[in-house]
């Protein structure tokens, strides 16, 4: 019982003095899908508009960072409730092929990052003669 205690307790936020739970926010869900020679990667980045999140990617590596800070002000007679939060997450993706990094494209709508990657064409094989 008190192993299960530990672990409820655990979810909560221990610097919010209103208890608020942990809301899976310190992690991003992607989803990473190979079809007709490109890689799309959709993330889940509820909250954050376009100009909070920046993509960088190489060869074979995608990270996405989003960053965003919220304040909340009221003001009622003599006491003042200010509350600020900043949330950040990032999230680096390791990829099974090279990316043709000139040609990447990303969107967002309604906190769905969606970025395209094309991966780099490879020359196949050939066979060497051994003389």
């Amino acid at each position: 019982m008190s192993r299960q205690f530990d672990d409820a307790t655990g979810t909560w936020d221990a610097e919010n003095p209103f208890g608020r739970m942990a809301t899976g926010m310190e992690s991003m869900s992607i989803d990473l899908v190979e079809a007709d020679g490109e890689f799309v990667v959709t993330a889940d980045l509820p909250g954050f508009e376009r100009d909070e999140v920046e993509i960088q990617v190489t060869d074979h590596t995608l990270r996405i960072e989003a960053d965003r800070e919220e304040a909340t002000e009221e003001g009622e007679g003599d006491y003042l409730r200010r509350e600020r939060r900043q949330e950040s997450m990032h999230r680096s993706i390791r990829l099974p092929d090279k990316i043709d990094t000139e040609s990447v494209n990303a969107r967002m709508k309604n906190g769905v990052l969606t970025v395209t990657l094309p991966r780099l064409d490879t020359e196949e094989a050939r066979s060497i003669e051994i003389e």
